[in-house]
């Protein structure tokens, strides 16, 4: 886990692939260690839930529209909700939460909305927000049947835009999967990915390091 001893910029491969799991997990693990690590979400849509477990992982040291400074209640992606609540996404109030939080805080954790290229408006993307913060990528992906490609493909995009990408985690994001992808892929993307896979998360599990 050295090459997450910094802040980050956390995204998926796709939605529900447990980002915010994975998120929660590093910012217990930070905070157990005496780091002043915070969790920031800039951007949720539909239910706040994502925004509540980082809150309560940073130990709840700062006020919740601090860690999601824009909510959207359509469950869409940013873009999408935004149209249907005819409001504009303020991206400055997201840029000025983050400055402010990483002036107080020795670590934050960015995480991201849905995947890699999801919009926030017409002309941005969760990608230009991380290429914006100009933090190392952390991909989270589901552990199951086309982890592959959409992690060889997330990865080179980050690549692409000139990021740093940390490395991936595989998360059990079910109970029960593919048996054949799920014990397989780590060692097939760690044979053909450029950076290293950090960890595998078992369903369930509590802590890094934990079954």
């Amino acid at each position: 886990m050295q090459l997450l001893e910094r802040s980050l910029f956390v995204t998926g491969t796709d939605t529900n692939v447990g980002k915010t799991f994975v998120s929660a997990l590093l910012l217990k693990f930070w905070r157990s260690r005496g780091v002043d690590a915070v969790g920031f979400k800039p951007f949720c849509c539909g239910e706040r839930t994502d925004a509540e477990i980082l809150h309560e992982a940073s130990d709840t040291v700062l006020e919740l529209n601090e860690v999601n400074p824009v909510w959207l209640r359509p469950p869409a992606a940013p873009y999408t909700a935004a149209i249907v609540e005819n409001r504009p996404i303020d991206l400055d109030l997201v840029r000025e939460t983050y400055a402010r939080l990483s002036q107080r805080h020795s670590r934050v954790l960015v995480e991201g909305a849905g995947g890699w290229r999801v919009p926030i408006t017409h002309s941005y993307a969760i990608s230009d927000l991380a290429t914006e913060l100009a933090l190392p990528v952390l991909v989270v992906a589901a552990n199951r049947l086309g982890a592959l490609n959409h992690t060889l493909l997330t990865v080179e995009s980050i690549r692409a835009a000139g990021l740093e990408c940390a490395g991936v985690i595989l998360n059990d994001a079910t109970p029960a999967g593919d048996p054949v992808a799920s014990e397989t892929n780590r060692a097939v993307l760690e044979s053909l990915l450029p950076v290293p896979v950090l960890a595998s998360i078992s369903y369930g599990q509590s802590a890094f390091g934990a079954g």
